[in-house]
């Protein structure tokens, strides 16, 4: 909110917090003498009770003190009608005591001086003004705002009947905006729900069954793995035989052969659905890429560190970088391309596929051109998958939509809530593989859905977004004398002798 100090109604005044309000600063009362907590009757706010909260006024916190703690330490306890404040990690917070309460020390609050200004006026300023009060603030590690500085806080006094009408207008319209971005969210919700659903349809077979009857010849996938499997298998002969020959060490008979390591059948104990007569179970690593390692793990610490992190260059995706909507660079952290050399083992091509393999099990990625060259960190895997066999755009749809995933990880993790997966676990993740021309049809079906999807979710961010601006033009208003207050039949007014 903009303070323009010049412009106010006649009858307001500009005054500071310090001149309204005695200002409280908080305490902790030591942590590690039990008799400052156990037992403890008196409600003791810290910012973190905050975090989230909606409500305007508040009871008590998480804990609460006993009166040794409140008389040992620099805790205060304060009136019903404080304005609480958050005055670090994070600046702005504020809430309005529904009953005597004390806080830690990271807050500065307010116990107003008279009765002829409300504490609800005096929550929607500050409420609406956390910029200014962090301009006010200082600090390295991080911004705090002091006692002295928030005495400083200038605020705008209308009369006591208009902050009665200005409040009752401000939660009026607040009370409209809160229910129609409560109807945004459920929307955004039930986007959400729908994207899951389509994608489970698509990878279960349920996409695509009209079409199914339609193309009753299309070669179904045992088929095609048939000619992955075999062709993989002739192309190791051929490199084996080739090696052999620069040795100058042709075979005498085909025992050779038997060196050849057949990919991880499927031998999961999770329950799999039922597959369309068309479609296979195969996994991960019976339609890897022929001749390449199917899996490969990003470098470790050792490789590694925070040392070898700078402000920009070669980027290195992590975790944070495998969203729904695709990969994205907000998480990801840079090296040089000196550095990137060392490291080209990692480097990412075109058509590479991520796999998120601990902390969020499950996350993938399709390595498009933007993204080449790209190095990928430890927390995930990179897969080569054959492109005659499996398309990267179905895959993603598979890994994003399929229960069998989930529940797989569970199973590798033996039921555990902390998620990891290693390598040749990954190799045995089972797949359910359409056959190629279903799959095109697939994904025709899944992005001319979820593209109707990512126009109507870009449509509720906007609106939310229009929401927030619209709260701080409200409050702007209210504090500047303009805001236009409807009476009982609707018609607009604006506050009387704010004129």
């Amino acid at each position: 909110m903009n303070i323009d100090q010049k412009n106010l109604p006649a009858n307001w005044a500009w005054s500071t917090m310090g001149e309204i309000a005695e200002v409280i600063g908080g305490g902790t009362p030591k942590t590690k003498d039990p008799t400052n907590f156990e037992g403890g009757s008196i409600p003791w706010l810290t910012p973190a009770d905050l975090s989230g909260y909606t409500g305007k006024t508040i009871g008590k916190g998480a804990r609460c003190i006993t009166q040794n703690g409140l008389d040992t330490s620099s805790a205060k306890l304060m009136p019903a009608g404080t304005i609480l404040f958050t005055s670090r990690a994070p600046i702005g917070y504020v809430v309005i005591a529904a009953n005597e309460i004390s806080t830690n020390q990271g807050f500065k609050s307010f116990t107003l001086k008279s009765e002829k200004i409300l504490p609800d006026y005096v929550y929607w300023w500050l409420k609406g003004n956390k910029d200014l009060a962090e301009s006010y603030a200082s600090g390295t590690t991080f911004l705090e705002l002091s006692g002295s500085k928030a005495k400083q806080l200038p605020i705008p006094v209308a009369p006591l009947e208009q902050q009665k009408r200005i409040v009752a207008e401000i939660e009026k319209q607040f009370s409209r905006l809160d229910e129609a971005v409560a109807n945004l969210k459920r929307v955004k919700a039930n986007l959400k729900r729908y994207k899951a659903a389509v994608l489970k349809a698509a990878v279960e077979g349920n996409l695509t069954e009209k079409w199914r009857e339609d193309h009753p010849d299309v070669e179904p996938a045992s088929k095609l793995l048939e000619r992955i499997l075999a062709e993989r298998r002739q192309k190791w002969e051929e490199a084996e035989l080739a090696k052999m020959k620069a040795k100058g060490k042709l075979p005498k008979n085909d025992k050779w052969k038997k060196k050849y390591k057949e990919p991880n059948p499927l031998t999961t104990r999770i329950d799999l659905q039922q597959l369309p007569v068309s479609w296979a179970w195969v996994t991960v690593d019976q339609i890897g890429a022929v001749g390449e390692q199917p899996v490969l793990t990003g470098p470790f610490g050792s490789n590694l560190g925070k040392s070898d992190f700078k402000p920009s260059g070669v980027p290195v995706l992590t975790i944070g970088c495998l969203q729904e909507e695709g990969i994205l660079l907000n998480k990801a952290v840079f090296i040089t391309e000196k550095k990137a050399q060392e490291l080209a083992k990692y480097k990412l091509t075109k058509g590479d596929m991520l796999f998120s393999r601990m902390a969020a099990v499950g996350r993938a990625g399709f390595i498009t051109e933007e993204f080449e060259g790209a190095i990928f960190n430890y927390h995930i895997m990179r897969l080569s998958l054959a492109e005659e066999a499996i398309d990267p755009s179905y895959y993603l749809s598979y890994v994003r939509g399929a229960r069998s995933v989930t529940d797989y990880v569970r199973e590798v993790n033996h039921g555990a809530t902390r998620d990891g997966i290693n390598t040749d676990q990954l190799l045995s993740m089972p797949v359910a593989l359409p056959p190629n021309e279903e799959q095109d049809q697939i994904i025709r079906e899944v992005e001319s859905r979820l593209s109707v999807v990512h126009q109507i979710d870009n449509e509720v961010d906007l609106n939310l977004k229009r929401a927030t601006r619209l709260q701080q033009s409200i409050l702007s208003k209210a504090f500047s004398g303009e805001l236009t207050i409807y009476d009982k039949k609707g018609m607009e007014n604006k506050c009387p002798t704010c004129q």
